[in-house]
């Protein structure tokens, strides 16, 4: 800064150590003064300036450091005193000089640091900010880390249930099975039992009932005919529990055979016309034009459903007709289940009788069940007929539907493919004469020839293949393996026991055929690809064409696995079964013979024929009635 000095001086703004009197001055650390000052330098004022008589320069020291230089100029000169002052004043100026610069540092560092603090403080907040997030999230994962441990717990809980389920499930059902079985063998025996003296019964009855020898009163031939009419009544239905039974049982047979339209129709009319007459009912007999001649079906089970459903219609129609529509059945009025049957005959039952509620059309095809309880008691019947039609229906490859308008009358219509499909369960073809098996008490010393035949025996190897291990199938092969054992263990001590093994791809399945021989396959055509791919690599399997394999069918087939099971129901050794019963049977059959891959035709028969070589001599010179279904 400067005092007194003109505003155009061209005095420079910053001088360097030891340039000019200042420099010298502030690297001497000594105060510096002159006289007889050049003109050039003024001391200026409002009035006017003028040259200084003498100039001096004074350091600013504080503790031996020079914090500035003083430069003074006086038009008098400086005398000792004025020098004396000067030097005191310097020091009192250092001091001030260096509080002042220290307070400016102070306030620049307190700024600094207010700074410093402010931002150190925000840092602070946000640190804070996101400890607090990080604390949530930590809950937050502390949170969904129990929920884990809650869920994985209650998923193993409820995988244990659902594993001790299944396990109930496959116990229950194999008891139903076993008991379905039981009351079926029971049901047909004791049809069986019933039968014999009530068909004596009926003999009886009818022979009082003509009175050939004309001795008996008009009112005992009428009672005569009572007991016959009731007995008729009883034996249709001990004939309708038996069916049942079969059918339940999976033992019904069926013949296949070309059945004429035209003597189906003549029998139709022959056995209904009568009663429609009798009870003033109008009765119908129309065929559609694109009938087939013939049908490819079992003769006397398409007349026993016709009968069940005109008997039926005859039954609960009191006035107005009866009529039986024969036609093409047509795409749209098909069943779900016969949409891939081909051509499918519809015969239409219609009547203007009681009719059936809604509510109840699917009740009555139950066994044992009629649209309601009256009409048990007006009409009478047992509640079989409906339930054994639907079912010989379903075993002929058909299906039975019903619509009805209470007081207006019912329509049923049996749906038949005109050909019978090929993936009917093998269980319905006609029954094949049987083998008598040998057992091995039964090969003497002298059968030579049946010895020399009968190759050594080995292991017997039975394989499952189904969707996964230790499934159903498997349970009735391991079953049936047991009994088997179990069965020719008193006969023969040393046979071996039966090995089952199960395959859940035809992979796998290919391996363990390719390691050891097998009696037969077991193969459930539900595991769908995997069935379809077994099926494939066994007919490209020359080796493995007379393996039997046995596929096991709980619903139809369809699309390429119904192709490939067509194709190989010709060529190959393939049986298809819907039956467990049969199935067990079959595999049964497979496992008691001696010679691997030994062929055994499909047999069916509902009990073995009786010994007649030695006939019970509380029999002889008596007369016996033999009764046979």
């Amino acid at each position: 800064g400067s005092f007194g000095r003109p505003a155009d001086h061209p005095a420079a703004q910053r001088v360097r150590e030891g340039e000019t009197l200042l420099g010298q001055a502030a690297r001497s650390r000594r105060i510096l003064s002159t006289t007889n000052v050049p003109p050039t330098y003024l001391i200026s004022s409002s009035l006017g300036a003028a040259t200084p008589a003498s100039l001096i320069v004074l350091p600013i020291l504080v503790e031996d450091q020079v914090l500035g230089v003083i430069e003074l100029a006086t038009f008098t000169s400086f005398t000792p005193v004025h020098r004396d002052f000067l030097g005191r004043l310097m020091e009192t100026i250092g001091v001030n000089v260096s509080t002042i610069v220290a307070n400016a540092r102070t306030d620049e560092l307190l700024e600094e640091s207010q700074r410093l603090t402010g931002e150190l403080q925000a840092r602070s907040e946000q640190l804070q900010v996101q400890q607090e997030e990080l604390q949530r999230s930590n809950e937050e994962l502390e949170e969904k880390a129990a929920l884990l441990a809650t869920q994985n717990r209650d998923i193993e809980t409820k995988n244990l249930e659902i594993e001790q389920a299944r396990q109930e499930l496959e116990d229950r059902a194999q008891q139903l099975s076993l008991a379905s079985k039981y009351k079926s063998e029971f049901l047909a025996n004791m049809s069986h039992e019933l039968r014999t003296p009530l068909n004596s019964l009926l003999i009886l009855a009818q022979l009082l009932s003509q009175n050939p020898s004309r001795n008996l009163t008009p009112k005992q031939v009428e009672y005569a005919g009572i007991i016959h009419s009731a007995g008729s009544d009883l034996l249709q239905l001990i004939n309708d529990i038996l069916d049942l039974s079969k059918v339940e049982a999976g033992k019904m047979d069926i013949n296949l055979e070309r059945v004429s339209l035209k003597a189906l129709l003549a029998y139709v009319e022959a056995s209904f016309r009568p009663l429609t007459t009798q009870k003033g009912l109008d009765f119908e007999i129309s065929t559609a034009p694109g009938v087939p001649v013939d049908l490819l079906t079992d003769d006397a089970r398409l007349q026993q459903i016709l009968r069940n459903l005109l008997s039926n219609a005859v039954k609960f129609t009191e006035k107005g007709r009866v009529r039986v529509e024969i036609r093409p059945a047509t795409a749209a009025e098909l069943p779900a289940e016969l949409q891939d049957a081909g051509s499918v005959v519809a015969f239409k039952v219609t009547d203007t009788g009681i009719g059936i509620a809604e509510e109840q059309l699917e009740v009555i095809f139950a066994a044992f069940q009629q649209a309601d309880g009256t009409t048990s008691r007006k009409y009478g019947g047992t509640g079989l007929g409906l339930s054994i039609t639907r079912e010989i229906a379903r075993l002929l490859g058909g299906a039975v539907t019903a619509t009805s308008t209470p007081g207006v009358g019912s329509t049923f219509t049996l749906y038949l493919p005109v050909t019978r499909p090929e993936e009917a369960p093998e269980a319905n073809l006609p029954a094949k004469p049987a083998l008598e098996a040998k057992h091995p008490e039964a090969l003497q010393e002298g059968d030579a020839d049946a010895a020399d035949t009968t190759e050594e025996r080995g292991a017997r190897r039975l394989l499952v293949i189904e969707a996964r291990a230790n499934g159903l199938l498997s349970l009735v092969a391991e079953s049936a393996a047991s009994e088997l054992a179990a069965g020719r263990a008193p006969i023969d001590p040393a046979a071996e026991q039966v090995e089952v093994l199960t395959a859940v791809s035809a992979t796998e399945a290919a391996t363990m055929l390719a390691q050891a021989p097998f009696h037969c396959v077991v193969l459930d055509l539900a595991a769908g690809a995997e069935a379809l791919s077994f099926l494939r690599a066994l007919a490209g399997d020359t080796a493995l064409a007379s393996l039997p394999v046995l596929a096991h069918d709980n619903r139809r087939v369809t699309g390429e696995l119904k192709e490939e099971v067509d194709r190989h129901a010709s060529g190959q050794r393939l049986e298809v079964l819907a039956s467990l019963d049969e199935l067990r049977e079959r595999i049964t059959l497979h496992l008691s013979v001696d010679r691997l891959n030994d062929v055994l035709p499909l047999v069916r028969t509902e009990s073995a024929p009786a010994d007649l070589a030695h006939p019970d001599a509380s029999l002889a010179d008596k007369s016996v009635l033999v009764v046979d279904d």
